[in-house]
């Protein structure tokens, strides 16, 4: 069995379509892609415990950081800090298509959500359990 994650990271995000879709969890990071259809959000929200990396790689967004708002486009990136409030949302007319990394892991792995919708009915279910993709 072939240890770590290995991938063209825009492909798998360009393709992507679900809401949130885990690739891979590390005992101390977590990579993440997501879709955000036109005026959608993550939603306001506050990690204490984690730093968290964001790549757009399709849209436009607005990164909101404890109350500063930022434009971020194709190629360009943002990391938010353990106990910043942050907010995503896509300011765009086409899917925000982008990656992000949690450090330490924030979803449990394989998780998938669709919509934001099933993602928000699911938050409590799906918060990492301490099991890594390899054990």
């Amino acid at each position: 069995m072939k240890k770590g994650y290995f991938a063209n990271i825009e492909e798998r995000t360009l393709e992507n379509n679900d809401f949130r879709r885990v690739l891979y969890t590390g005992p101390q990071m977590q990579l993440v892609v997501m879709c955000l259809q036109p005026g959608d959000e993550i939603g306001t929200e506050v990690h204490p415990d984690i730093d968290q990396f964001f790549r757009v790689e399709q849209g436009k967004a607005k990164l909101v950081l404890d109350g500063a708002e930022h434009t971020l486009e194709h190629d360009e990136i943002a990391i938010v800090p353990a106990g910043a409030e942050h907010n995503v949302i896509n300011a765009g007319d086409e899917p925000l298509r982008l990656y992000t990394l949690y450090a330490p892991p924030e979803h449990r792995d394989g998780t998938v959500h669709a919509t934001k919708k099933i993602a928000d009915e699911q938050h409590e279910a799906d918060h990492y359990d301490g099991k890594p993709t390899e054990q």
